[in-house]
């Protein structure tokens, strides 16, 4: 059974608990949601099942991730981060879609989800089929220039790398971060892609550490929460500003909120149900009362 950590029962709670009969986690969010068209946010845990490791869950590697001003100090630093960050990309791109995002996008299909926002960069929600998609923190498979603005396909700069560093082999272990990077111990001789239509620096088409998120995927993701009438957040412990900043849109707008996620959040005390399980087997419980 998915535990459960409801917010101040009302009183058909209430009343169901006298006779012995309290709702289950999931029947109290089939309830919350039935009939609602439902934004999702996600967060890394809805991805753990497909073999990225979760940010800050148990047995979540240490991590401390590169920021934007490092990245754009140094040749060193860029090295440093492509060369994990090519290693890392050869199993977060063989990831498959798991039960969670395949699920997500059924009851997209079916008009009950009317949008996705991700926290995510690993684009698993766009190959399970989801349309109608935020990624808040931009896609791995994407590389740009920060000179120009080419934007590339990751595959044709993936190759180039291997092109260029034939030395470069992967590790039989290598302890990838959810952000698809990879520790490294010898990264000097590395050669670092650079844009080939202006010869600028190339990075990632994803949100580091000390940048912000563009105005107009925020934009976008704000207009999801307007537009629905529910809010499911499903493996975030909504430690990043973004989530916690939509949660409050949705808050503000009185919208009810379900939060699943395994352990605490900094959002429990705003939900109106938080279910304290994982993602995958609450949305099957929860998928076919919301299918109707």
């Amino acid at each position: 059974m998915v535990p459960i950590v409801s917010s101040l029962p009302d009183e058909s709670e209430e009343a169901a608990s006298a006779q012995g009969s309290a709702p289950t986690g999931v029947e109290r969010a089939a309830e919350i949601l039935g009939g609602r068209r439902v934004v999702m946010l996600t967060g890394a845990g809805v991805s753990t099942d497909s073999g990225i490791p979760d940010y800050r869950g148990e047995g979540a590697p240490v991590r401390n991730p590169m920021t934007f001003d490092q990245f754009l100090s140094s040749e060193s630093f860029r090295k440093r981060y492509w060369a994990g960050s090519h290693l890392g990309w050869r199993m977060f791109d063989a990831a498959r879609p798991n039960t969670t995002h395949l699920l997500i996008a059924e009851l997209e299909a079916a008009g009950v989800v009317n949008g996705v926002i991700t926290q995510n960069v690993d684009g698993l929600h766009t190959r399970a089929g989801t349309r109608h998609l935020v990624d808040l923190h931009g896609s791995m498979d994407r590389v740009v220039c920060l000179r120009c603005g080419q934007s590339y396909a990751r595959a044709g700069i993936a190759q180039a790398i291997t092109d260029a560093n034939p030395g470069v082999t992967e590790p039989a272990l290598v302890r990838m971060a959810p952000d698809g990077d990879a520790a490294v111990a010898e990264y000097e001789s590395f050669v670092v892609p650079s844009c080939t239509v202006c010869g600028g620096v190339l990075k990632p088409d994803v949100v580091f550490f000390g940048e912000f998120v563009p105005t107009e995927k925020f934009a976008e993701a704000s207009a999801m929460v307007a537009a629905a009438d529910a809010m499911v957040i499903a493996g975030s412990s909504l430690v990043v500003n973004s989530g916690i900043r939509l949660l409050e849109q949705a808050r503000r707008r009185r919208l009810p909120i379900v939060i699943v996620n395994r352990g605490v959040t900094k959002g429990d005390g705003r939900a109106t149900l938080k279910i304290d399980g994982g993602v995958a087997e609450t949305l099957t419980a929860l998928a076919p009362a919301l299918l109707g």
